[in-house]
Parts: C-alpha cells; structure tokens; sequence
C-alpha cells in the first residue's frame, strides 16, 4: 500500500524527471538492471536513468586500458569519478531520486522498502558466508547502508551492515530508516551517493 501510493502521490515528480531525463541526454529514461533478490532469485531492478546510453561498452573500455580505474571499479562496484553519468544524472544520484522507480519494484514483491542492498551477481562473492543470510530477506530501495554513509563506507563494511541488517532488522528499525532517508534526500550534502 505504502509504495502504491508513493507511485500515485509522486506520479507528477515522475512526470518531471522524466521530461529532465529525457531533455538531458538522448535515450531510454529507465534503466533496468538484473540484479540478485531474495533468495537468490534475480529480477530488473528499475531506475531513472543517470548515465550516458552506451555506459556499459564505454566502462569496458576504461577498465581495458585504465588499471586504477579497473581496480577501483573491482573494489567497489562503482566509480567515484566516473564520467558516464549525465549533467542531470548526478543530481538524481545526489538526491537519490534515480531509485523512485523501484517502488514498483516493491509493489510487484520483488523488493521491500526497507532491505539490504540490492545486489549484481558479481558482488556475491564479496559476501562470502554472509550472502546466504543477506538473501534471506528482500533487498530495499532504502536501508541501513543508505543512511550510514553510503559509498564513503569501504566494501567490507558495507557487507557487515547488510548483514547485521539481515540478522537484526524489526519495524521500528525500518520506520527509523524511512525517517533517515527522507533527511538524506531533503540534505543530501555528505551522503556519498554516486
């Protein structure tokens, strides 16, 4: 109920990001990504989208020809820098407003509001042992990584939160994330969103 009346309260910020997405840069607004749910099951993680449209072939040719770019990519899944993203695309991700879409993704059961991350198949290992516990739970548009820090915090760390998520996560716990989130939305500065 929650995330459909998100869906139907925000649908006229939808609109707008849309129009901004779509006047920005040439292609899709949404971008689906295969990523991993609950237990292990995969499914098209929706986003707005903030990147140039040929993303993934541009990143394989940094990581081809850019060692340091290769291994920060292969510690954190993501690039600090990283010159793929749009103008607006850096403001979605700023505000976290590149994720409203995943509220159809809860409505459909594929993810929660609150969860772990949201994982790619390749992060798995990372997780080692932990990931079978973190998969026993759907992953969340929102959760505790999101308003601890984000990708300020190192990799292993991440893995403790969503674990630690997993073993420990009850309501008021939940409440109090969707309360944190909304102040990292509204004061983005010092998130570590990108």
């Amino acid at each position: 109920m929650f995330s459909l009346s998100v869906l139907v309260v925000f649908f006229p910020v939808y609109i707008v990001l849309t129009l901004l997405i779509y006047l920005n840069s040439p292609g899709p607004v949404l971008y689906v990504q295969r990523r991993i749910g609950l237990n292990g099951k995969p499914f098209g993680c929706i986003k707005f989208r903030t990147m140039v449209v040929d993303a993934d072939q541009i990143l394989m040719e940094m990581l081809d020809t850019c060692p340091d770019t290769r291994d920060e990519f292969e510690n954190d899944f993501k690039l600090k820098d990283d010159p793929r993203i749009t103008p607006i695309g850096k403001w979605l991700r700023m505000t976290s407003l590149d994720e409203f879409p995943q509220f159809w993704n809860v409505l459909v059961g594929d993810m929660s509001v609150v969860g772990p991350r949201p994982l790619v198949k390749d992060e798995l290992p990372k997780y080692g042992d932990a990931i079978h516990q973190v998969l026993t739970i759907r992953p969340g548009i929102t959760g505790l990584w999101q308003v601890s820090g984000r990708n300020d915090i190192p990799y292993d760390q991440r893995v403790q939160i969503d674990l630690h998520y997993a073993q420990a996560h009850n309501f008021w716990q939940d409440l109090s994330i969707v309360f944190r989130t909304i102040g990292v939305v509204i004061f983005p500065k010092g998130n570590g969103a990108y």
